[in-house]
């Protein structure tokens, strides 16, 4: 009888922690409502490794020198309002959450982290134990970090993030996709995914179609890649989220003919934007920091000229970011 009241009170208590996260956002310093989010930035990076799985040493650079390099371009988006940054540095590309802890808590800024395995520029970043595991136990693992924390801190991620080649998926990469369905019917952690074109991006949907998730768990990442803005209207007319996010990269983008395009499609509430700037490289110090300034110097007077309006600019910058990020699980068969 013991027995039975601790597991009953196990379940309660587990199931007491998945309903505070529903209708929520998960930042660094734990749950939000969605009200609270204000102006994001919906794809950014604070510091990266690029050695690889096989080299990766997180311990192998100084927080000092990091928070001295960055944390003054943090600060720089008070003068824009911004109050959310999501910070898509997956695990063993360096992602730290002690590092982003420190800077929400010196900026008062919301900060998103995620969950995931990174399959882009062919696994490289996969240790080689994860390219023989099945969809169910990659799942595990981002499910277990949601449910007990990163690494030992109790910090939770936000959002699942994994990464593909920009080509038909792998056979690994229809894996990591199936992984991120499977844990966000467990979780309700919306999905984000690494894709660049469409190709990918189409078959990636489909998996989550196989799994009964709904193209509204979905982020489609540097979507501004594809070529072709038709697809862009068709993956949000499907429901997905679909991320214009190389403002920090191409001068081109920042002229926002693709966003143009897409409100007079009517599809503009199922757009994000963002710079996927940052990228401090402790291996690499004397590298410039690619500024989270170009959207609000350059392509909202763009946009503004072209006839974008302040409803316009808070819907990509704060209603969508809003919606996009909160959990809850979005499957073919509800009404998320």
């Amino acid at each position: 009888m013991r027995y039975i009241l601790v597991l009953l009170l196990t379940t309660l208590l587990s199931c007491s922690e998945e309903g505070d996260h529903e209708g929520k956002i998960i930042t660094i310093n734990g749950p939000v409502n969605p009200s609270e989010l204000g102006k994001t930035l919906a794809h950014e990076h604070v510091l990266v490794d690029f050695a690889g799985a096989a080299n990766y040493h997180p311990e192998n650079y100084d927080h000092r020198d990091a928070l001295k390099k960055i944390l003054p371009e943090l600060l720089k988006l008070e003068t824009y309002g911004v109050k959310t940054l999501v910070e898509c540095t997956p695990l063993f590309v360096g992602r730290d959450v002690k590092l982003l802890k420190q800077l929400a808590d010196s900026t008062g800024m919301h900060i998103l982290t995620n969950t995931g395995f990174y399959g882009a520029q062919s696994n490289k970043f996969i240790p080689e134990h994860v390219l023989e595991m099945p969809a169910e136990d990659i799942a595990e693992f981002y499910i277990a970090e949601f449910e007990q924390g990163i690494e030992g801190t109790g910090i939770k991620p936000g959002f699942i993030k994994t990464a593909v080649n920009r080509t038909p998926l792998s056979k690994f990469h229809q894996t990591l996709i199936r992984a991120a369905a499977i844990a966000h019917k467990s979780t309700g952690l919306p999905i984000m995914a690494h894709t660049g074109p469409a190709i990918a991006a189409f078959e990636e949907l489909e998996i989550l179609k196989e799994e009964g998730v709904s193209p509204k768990a979905f982020i489609w990442t540097h979507a501004s890649d594809e070529k072709d803005w038709g697809n862009l209207v068709k993956a949000a007319q499907m429901g997905a989220w679909v991320s214009l996010d190389k403002y920090g990269w191409n001068e081109k983008h920042l002229e926002g003919d693709a966003l143009v395009y897409l409100k007079d499609q009517g599809v503009l509430d199922r757009i994000l934007v963002s710079h996927d700037a940052g990228w401090y490289d402790p291996s690499q110090p004397g590298n410039e920091f690619k500024p989270y300034t170009n959207i609000f110097q350059l392509l909202i007077p763009n946009l503004k000229a072209k006839g974008f309006n302040e409803e316009d600019i808070n819907q990509l910058l704060i209603s969508n970011p809003a919606k996009a990020f909160t959990v809850g699980k979005r499957l073919i068969n509800n009404s998320n």
